[in-house]
């Protein structure tokens, strides 16, 4: 889906990974990749000139069949709520969906992602097997239908099949509930290289072990060593106290320290939460390299906690954002409140910024770039030549740009109200947003509204 390929654009201002540039002439090929990229340059005729460009945010973490559980969940319980409680509704609601209606709820995710600024997603998909509990046919098939909705909206995708075989620490048996998810190490490598051909371009495919709960140490070694080099690695891991504890029982230690004591990481890997680590967690996730995956709106609608970002920012570490459980598809929302919550927690301000840069806006966007593209194991996240064509147009004519310095713009586009400035969407070369709409919105949002009336009288 798409417009037509326009190879060129000329911007204003853009943002470049030396920071904001003036009269920048950004060019692309029939792949979607940029070509070229030059400032202080004059537009050519007839090419369109636009005032602010800034490249597309990569959405680290998504299980995109959540999105219709959307708003169903938030009704309190007799008992104290927490993310176990959340996740017994979110088991229920898993064992009815079709392959179908997985990939109609991915589009509608995909295509409100990219109107938000979302340019590509890492899909932790670990919803493999029928209602049955039995592998498809096709053991790929539900991977391949979020592909399929990705293609259709037009996003990129780093699909990331997940090993997912028990319980909790000590390989306990998988509950009934969790049937559909059940995976080893071998199925999951079918999986991955039935996905194969799919790869390039828009599409990268890697693996996650669920967590330590669910994926033996044994098993995690099993597939890493059988994966490619490049291929990206993420896992959920210390999201919940009660996880901690666990993991404490089980094997004496906390489980970034446990992982790290039993696994290689290295910078391919993405730790995903990494809510409750202690200041040796903290320095270990660091120097490894590795990304720390960070989901406020979800870890703040799951009572999760907050991850030590001061501190990990002070040690040299990565990050980038995602939106899980999809309670938020924006970018903006994410990175304002991984901002907020630091301050709320600390009782301080402007706590995202270094040395080298002292403007907030500036700082959570260009790191959550770096991040997300080096969790996505794709040429992503930059305006610059090798990247992807991946890039954002705000509407310069909305009231919260009007007559802002370009230092203050990102400052603006995050932190001053909740209007979205998101006009225009290049996805891999071809136009998917124009003028706040998706180019397919109508059909894919028609095809969401049946899904979901199906869905809901069940």
């Amino acid at each position: 889906m798409g417009g037509a390929l326009s190879g060129c654009l000329f911007a204003r201002h853009a943002l470049l990974p030396q920071g904001w540039r003036r009269d920048v002439l950004l060019e692309w090929d029939a792949a979607g990749d940029l070509t070229a990229v030059t400032d202080n340059a004059a537009p050519p005729p007839g090419v369109e000139v636009l005032e602010y460009v800034l490249p597309g945010m990569v959405n680290l973490h998504s299980h995109a069949f959540q999105r219709a559980l959307g708003g169903m969940t938030e009704v309190a319980g007799d008992g104290p709520d927490s993310f176990w409680t959340w996740r017994d509704l979110m088991y229920r609601f898993a064992r009815h969906i079709t392959p179908q209606q997985m990939e109609t709820i991915a589009a509608q995710l995909f295509a409100e992602c990219l109107r938000h600024g979302y340019t590509a997603v890492c899909e932790f998909h670990y919803l493999q097997r029928d209602m049955a509990g039995a592998l498809y046919a096709r053991p790929a098939e539900t991977a391949e239908r979020v592909l399929a909705a990705a293609r259709l909206s037009g996003i990129g995708m780093t699909m990331l099949p997940v090993l997912y075989s028990h319980a909790g620490f000590g390989e306990q048996a998988l509950k009934e509930e969790q049937a559909r998810f059940r995976t080893n190490a071998d199925d999951v490598l079918r999986i991955v290289e039935a996905l194969a051909p799919q790869r390039g371009g828009q599409v990268e495919v890697g693996f996650a072990p669920h967590s330590l709960r669910a994926a033996g140490v044994a098993q995690i070694r099993e597939v890493a060593q059988a994966l490619p080099a490049e291929r990206p690695i993420h896992i959920h891991i210390a999201e919940q106290q009660g996880e901690v504890r666990q993991c404490l029982d089980y094997s004496g230690r906390r489980p970034v320290q446990y992982l790290y004591d039993q696994i290689d990481v290295d910078a391919r890997w993405c730790l995903v939460h990494a809510t409750h680590v202690q200041p040796d967690e903290v320095a270990l996730m660091a120097a490894s390299g590795a990304v720390a995956g960070l989901c406020p709106t979800t870890e703040a609608n799951l009572g999760d906690g907050l991850f030590p970002l001061a501190e990990f920012i002070a040690a040299g570490g990565r990050f980038g954002v995602g939106s899980d459980s999809h309670v938020s598809q924006s970018p903006v929302e994410e990175l304002r409140w991984l901002e907020y919550g630091q301050r709320l927690q600390r009782q301080q301000r402007n706590v995202a910024a270094t040395a080298d840069e002292r403007r907030v806006g500036d700082y959570l966007w260009q790191a959550a770039l770096q991040g997300g593209a080096q969790a996505a194991g794709r040429k992503l996240g930059a305006l610059a030549p090798g990247c992807r064509a991946d890039l954002l147009v705000l509407d310069d004519a909305h009231v919260n740009l009007c007559g802002v310095a370009i230092a203050d713009v990102l400052g603006s586009v995050l932190f001053c109200g909740n209007d979205k400035l998101v006009r225009d969407v290049l996805c891999g070369g071809q136009w998917q947003v124009r003028d706040g709409r998706h180019v397919a919105q109508d059909a894919i949002a028609a095809a969401y509204k049946r899904t979901l009336a199906q869905l809901r009288a069940l």
